[in-house]
């Protein structure tokens, strides 16, 4: 079991910038792709980002590329997806999700273990 807790969601202007960490117990970090992905109201999940389990490869959805970066850390436990030049259109609940498929994934049901999720809000 991987237990996930994100958190440095909030409201924040247009323009504007956040920085979401995703904290990791149980089995090894570094064993697991870590993948972010969002969720605004009456719409399904969607893929934003996706981290290799050392690090080395990365993935992002179109709509983010350029102005979000994901990264980890496996000393800490710890993933992060820094988030500049925020839109309205990036208001949702995102979530981040452990995976071990052999390469790295976007679809949801390549990830096992999910946290809680934490809301943005970006006003225009």
């Amino acid at each position: 079991q991987v237990q996930l807790v994100e958190s440095g969601g909030g409201l924040v202007q247009a323009g504007g910038s956040l920085r979401l960490s995703c904290a990791a117990s149980g089995r090894t970090f570094s064993r697991y792709h870590i993948g972010w992905f969002r969720q605004a109201p009456g719409t399904e999940r969607e893929f934003v980002a996706a981290i290799s389990r050392g690090g080395s490869n990365t993935d992002y959805a179109d709509f983010v590329k350029g102005r979000f970066t994901i990264s980890r850390d496996n000393t800490k436990s710890t993933a992060f997806l820094q988030m500049n030049s925020l839109k309205p259109e990036d208001t949702a609940v995102y979530y981040c999700a452990a995976g071990n498929t052999l390469v790295l994934g976007s679809r949801s049901d390549e990830y096992v273990y999910w946290g809680q999720g934490t809301q943005v809000t970006v006003s225009s």
